[in-house]
């Protein structure tokens, strides 16, 4: 049995050429028989036979055919049948293949014929392309099926996740409900607390926000109402009320103790505690506007209302700008809030009430026109909770308003209580005995109706109960004893009870004008301003008479100034101050240079001296132990005293700048307390960047490596730095011997002083290590034992008992000075040993590493201070400038704080001046708009 199997084979007899073969495989024998024909280059005339070998060493032929050979093929004679049949195969399947080969492209012509008729035949679609996405559109979709699938993705991790954590749990013995409600459990937390931290940054953001909107647009209405305060006053058209109620607040800030300077009218609202006083109020204002309590005290301080007529039913404080909607509940409790925070923060140091006035204003539609006081409720027994003097305090406060002999007083009695139980009525005869000007009112009448006789009401409301006199006797209802009640269903349930009540309206007790808020609201508002019209151009001529006396006053003492107030002279203040740290900038850099040069020496030297130079000349290897010592000061200590120096000198040169500002010929002493404590507070604010030190390390190390000194010049320079500094050590070591051993000979007989008995031990001591020293110049800075012992035996002998931590004590002083002084003959020897240094180095002939060493410190502080000097120009000058704005603007919102640092006579009498001609100002201004609407 023969299988064929056609390939491409090489001859390689003769020339290669490539023939398309036919492989015969005898299956019976297993070997492969490999024909050649068809070839594509002509390379020999016949065919061959090849022997081949297979694994097993069975051989097979190869028979080639040649070229000429294509039609019949030459095999073998015992194979030649076998031959012919396979080449009648071979060509047969040839012609299958030329067969199939036409029909598949006869086929594919035909189909395609078929697919365009079939094309042609189907709708237009077209409208599909607006459909379908399309360029940058399909992009997206692609990325949104991108995204798609990841998150698909990450969810099968998740289970997978999931599912290897329940495996994990199982492995450890938890069952899987008991995780599933641990792990939803803190699901739940972790959800909980990323929402808070998540809600929490966004009400901080929006806070944060909102403060830096409303703190610019103060900043640009605090600019504009500075400089146009005159200007915008005149273009503002105010009320009557309003212009009055601005009078009295500057009147309350001009006389705190409302002497006779302050007669102007007002309504004061007295009575006794829980009488109703501020429902009253409340009532005339149309809203419930202050806070309330269970028999507890609320009102602690004055609380002045300036009722004016409005459009909108709002409040205001005078020292905010928000206005709130009285129309609101939520804007009502939050007033109600308001108030009571300003009266909690009113009263201070275990004060139970305070004279602080809150001032408020109050508009809306139908309000009478008046400014009322209301002030805490009188009361007859004290608690436990309240202040020894409190009591006394409500009696004077409320005295001191109603004094005022052009006050309305509006007098609330509980109609709900026996009249004698009153206190407030014997206070308002004391004060207005006439009762000219005195409005009594008796609340809760509803209640009275069940408990009163009605004579006794009769009495009350003629004003023959109470040898009390008013001008006038009014009843109302100020509520039905429920918190709840609007102003609306109030007054509502006040008409209907004055309508239908047998007290009031059956058996005629009281005229129908006498009864309800609105009656008094007109009555009140009627009599505040029949007062103001007959007493407000007596109370201008008083303060025109202040203006004259004051005018004269300041005149006399300062001829020559304007009068400036606290305000301009701290504007002042500060443009001085600003113009000097400008000056600062100003400064040469070789006048830095100087200053920071000497800072720098003055803060290093005793570390020099004490911790590098002395130890290095003790040890046999002064150059190493010179190196050790420098590298560790340099990585520690080194760069923080630079920092600290720098900081010191650019203090001392702001000071000096402003020490020198007071020596000029316009300088004004007033300014001098207040600068000193502006240029305090920003210095001791002011501190040098931390990344400076960084930055000094690096370079004074790098400074420290260099330990050869490069020239001539430097060289005498080194020597110049080491014999100041140790003339300068000398000195102060004189200093220290003259205090241990006393006053030199002649001295003590040009002043007539002694040695005391420590000195002579001391001079003694000191004779005895002087002739150490004498015999051994290059002694050691230690005593031996047997030095010491020499040294008190030799004193022994002269009676002088010491012991040797006493000889210690006096030989360093005494070896120090004679080790500078040695020091100070190597650098006199070193001025010209330059060149002798350069060649021969550290071995030189004349010691001169101390030389080496100043030079050293030398260039580390010519580095430092460069870098520092720096520093101060491009940095620290300016964040010095930025604190000491920061504490100008603090200074200047600060009432107290320029009271305390602007004194003297010229600023109080200025200040008061200057107050009496606003105050002056604004009666007149009302004075005009008053007689206008008349």
């Amino acid at each position: 049995m023969l299988r064929i199997y056609q390939n491409t084979y090489r001859r390689t007899a003769r020339k290669a050429v490539v023939y398309s073969a036919t492989k015969v495989v005898c299956c019976n024998h297993s070997t492969l028989c490999n024909i050649t024909s068809n070839p594509r280059r002509t390379g020999g005339a016949g065919g061959h036979w090849e022997q081949h070998s297979n694994g097993n060493n069975r051989g097979h032929e190869e028979f080639l055919l040649g070229g000429n050979q294509a039609r019949g093929w030459t095999i073998p004679p015992n194979s030649r049948g076998y031959g012919m049949l396979v080449v009648r195969v071979l060509k047969g399947a040839l012609k299958l293949r030329y067969l199939v080969l036409g029909g598949a492209i006869g086929g594919g012509v035909s189909l395609s014929k078929k697919y365009e008729d079939w094309k042609e035949g189907l709708p237009d679609l077209k409208w599909l392309e607006d459909a379908l996405p399309q360029g940058e559109r399909w992009s997206q979709f692609s990325r949104n099926l991108i995204e798609v699938g990841s998150v698909v993705k990450n969810a099968i991790d998740i289970a997978k996740e999931d599912i290897k954590a329940k495996t994990t749990v199982a492995a450890l013995g938890i069952s899987v409900d008991e995780s599933r409600k641990k792990y939803d459990k803190l699901q739940s937390q972790v959800e909980t607390l990323q929402t808070e931290i998540m809600n929490v940054q966004i009400k901080y953001q929006k806070e944060l926000e909102k403060m830096e909107k409303e703190n610019r647009e103060l900043r640009q209405q605090y600019l504009i109402l500075k400089t146009n305060k005159k200007t915008t006053a005149k273009r503002i058209k105010k009320s009557l009320i309003d212009m009055y109620s601005e009078v009295l607040d500057e009147l309350s800030g001009y006389d705190t103790g409302y002497t006779m300077a302050d007669h102007l009218p007002r309504v004061v609202v007295v009575g006794d505690q829980s009488s109703g006083k501020t429902s009253v109020l409340e009532s005339i204002a149309k809203a419930r506007i202050f806070p309330r309590g269970s028999g507890e005290m609320m009102t602690r301080a004055p609380v002045k209302v300036t009722l004016a007529e409005g459009p909108y039913h709002v409040a205001q404080f005078r020292d905010s700008d928000r206005e709130y909607d009285l129309t609101k509940e939520s804007d009502l409790a939050d007033l109600r809030r308001e108030v009571e925070f300003r009266m909690r923060a009113s009263v201070r140091g275990g004060k139970t009430v305070s004279n602080e006035v809150i001032a408020m204003t109050v508009k809306g539609p139908g309000l009478q026109r008046m400014v009322l006081v209301d002030l805490p409720g009188i009361i007859s027994t004290m608690t436990v909770d309240m202040a020894s003097d409190t009591k006394d305090s409500i009696h004077q406060m409320t005295k001191h308003y109603m004094s005022n002999p052009n006050a309305i007083i509006l007098c609330i009695q509980d109609g709900s209580v026996d009249a004698e139980r009153s206190n407030v009525t014997d206070l308002v005869m004391q004060c207005d005995p006439l009762g000219r000007r005195t409005i009594f009112v008796l609340t809760k009448v509803d209640l009275a109706e069940e408990l009163a006789d009605p004579d006794r009401i009769r009495k009350i409301l003629s004003g023959k109960l109470f040898p009390m006199k008013a001008l006038g006797y009014y009843a109302v209802v100020t509520g039905r004893g429920r918190k709840d009640d609007s102003i609306d269903a109030i007054r509502q349930y006040e008409e209907d009870f004055f309508k239908n009540s047998k007290l009031f309206h059956r058996r005629g007790v009281i005229m129908p004008h006498q009864v309800t808020s609105r009656n008094l609201s007109l009555a009140v508002s009627d009599r505040f301003w029949k007062m103001v019209r007959e007493t407000i151009e007596q109370q201008a001529d008083a303060f025109k008479a202040t203006r004259f006396n004051l005018e004269t006053e300041w005149k006399n003492n300062f001829p020559r100034l304007r009068e400036s107030g606290r305000d301009e002279l701290f504007d002042k203040a500060k443009g001085e101050i600003l113009d000097e740290v400008v000056t600062l900038s100003q400064i040469s850099a070789k006048k830095w240079d100087d200053a920071l040069t000497l800072k720098l020496w003055e803060k290093l030297s005793n570390y020099v001296f004490e911790n590098v130079y002395l130890p290095a000349a003790q040890s046999d290897s002064f150059n190493t132990m010179v190196d050790i010592k420098l590298r560790q000061w340099a990585e520690q200590a080194l760069p923080a005293k630079s920092v600290e120096a720098g900081w010191e000198a650019l203090q001392q040169e702001f000071i000096s700048l402003m020490e020198r500002a007071k020596k000029g010929h316009d300088h004004d002493g007033v300014f001098d307390q207040l600068k000193a404590a502006v240029v305090d507070e920003a210095i001791r604010r002011h501190s040098w960047e931390d990344k400076a030190i960084d930055m000094l390390r690096v370079i004074q190390l790098n400074t420290l490596e260099d330990r050869f000194v490069h020239d001539k010049a430097e060289w005498d320079q080194a020597v110049k730095f080491l014999e100041n500094s140790v003339t300068t050590k000398l000195v102060q070591t004189d200093e220290t011997l003259a205090q241990m051993f006393g006053p030199g000979p002649w001295t003590r007989f040009a002043y007539w002083k002694s040695l005391t008995q420590d000195q002579q031990k001391r001079r003694s001591v000191k004779g005895e290590l002087d002739k150490i020293l004498k015999n051994d110049v290059k002694h050691l800075p230690t005593l031996s034992y047997d030095e010491l012992t020499t040294v008190r035996k030799n004193l022994q002998r002269d009676n002088v008992d010491v012991d040797t931590d006493y000889i210690r004590q006096t030989w360093f002083p005494v070896y120090r000075k004679h080790f500078l002084q040695q020091a100070l003959h190597r650098a006199k020897d070193c001025r010209k040993a330059y060149y002798l240094y350069t060649q021969q180095g550290t071995e030189c002939e004349i010691s001169c590493s101390d030389v080496v060493l100043f030079w050293r410190i030398q260039q580390v502080i010519k580095v430092t201070g460069n870098a520092l000097r720096q520093q101060v120009i491009n940095r620290e000058a300016r964040r010095l400038d930025k604190e000491i704005k920061a504490v100008l603007d603090e200074f200047s919102d600060d009432e107290e704080k320029k009271a305390h640092l602007l004194t003297g006579k010229r600023v109080q009498l200025a200040e008061e001046l200057i107050k009496v001609r606003q105050i002056q100002e604004k009666l007149e201004e009302f004075i005009n708009s008053l007689n206008q609407e008349k």
